[in-house]
């Protein structure tokens, strides 16, 4: 009997997407629902009753919610191109570092991109510092989990990818090349591998998504 691997996510979201990359690099078949927020699927309330939030992961009736604990399943399910490293000490930084991205940087570049203006220079300040960290993080790596995609990598989508989208839409500066060229070469490198590209959302839909959602015009920077 072939396996059942549902995904129920958003086309705009970081998180969904995060799973549906991982899939894609692993080359495991899985059946995608786009969710709508309005009227959010019986199955998403059925399996995630608590937070009624995407990603929600079903693996032969089996349900998952939160994307880094999605991750870690499918990694430890379906073992070719392993994601997390072999060695005890680098996979607990892995996940370390995966966890201080969820925890401080969305909500620093959120801050950043919606703040009052007169809190904006100093959001802007605090998101730069973060940056640093993962700049500094990934030394002379082609990637954060070194010469192969790796969870932290998924993780980094954030950065990758939506930074520069929340940039636009918002009129905000925050990753510059001459400040953090390391970064700006990862997120390079990161978005034109095929398994993530295929994955990434429209840029012109998704800026349009938010400037409507948060009802701002286009801002110069």
């Amino acid at each position: 009997m072939a396996e059942e691997v549902l995904l129920f996510g958003f086309w705009g979201s970081p998180f969904s997407r995060r799973v549906e990359m991982v899939l894609k690099l692993k080359g495991i078949e899985y059946k995608y629902t786009d969710e709508d927020f309005s009227n959010k699927s019986p199955s998403l309330l059925k399996y995630n009753p608590i937070h009624k939030k995407v990603p929600v992961f079903v693996h032969n009736g089996k349900h998952l919610a939160e994307s880094l604990v999605i991750l870690e399943y499918i990694d430890e399910t379906w073992k070719d191109h392993p994601i997390l490293p072999k060695d005890p000490y680098e996979r607990a930084n892995a996940r370390f570092w995966a966890k201080f991205i969820d925890d401080k940087y969305l909500s620093a570049i959120w801050k950043s991109c919606t703040c009052e203006k007169e809190e904006r220079e100093k959001a802007v300040e605090e998101t730069s510092e973060l940056l640093q960290f993962l700049e500094n993080e990934l030394k002379e790596q082609k990637y954060f989990g070194g010469e192969t995609i790796g969870l932290v990598d998924i993780a980094a989508n954030i950065i990758g990818y939506w930074l520069e989208i929340f940039e636009e839409a918002f009129g905000v500066e925050l990753l510059r090349k001459e400040k953090f060229p390391k970064l700006c070469n990862w997120a390079s490198e990161f978005v034109s591998v095929s398994a993530i590209k295929e994955n990434l959302p429209p840029s012109d839909k998704l800026i349009a998504f938010l400037q409507n959602r948060f009802g701002v015009g286009n801002a110069s920077k």
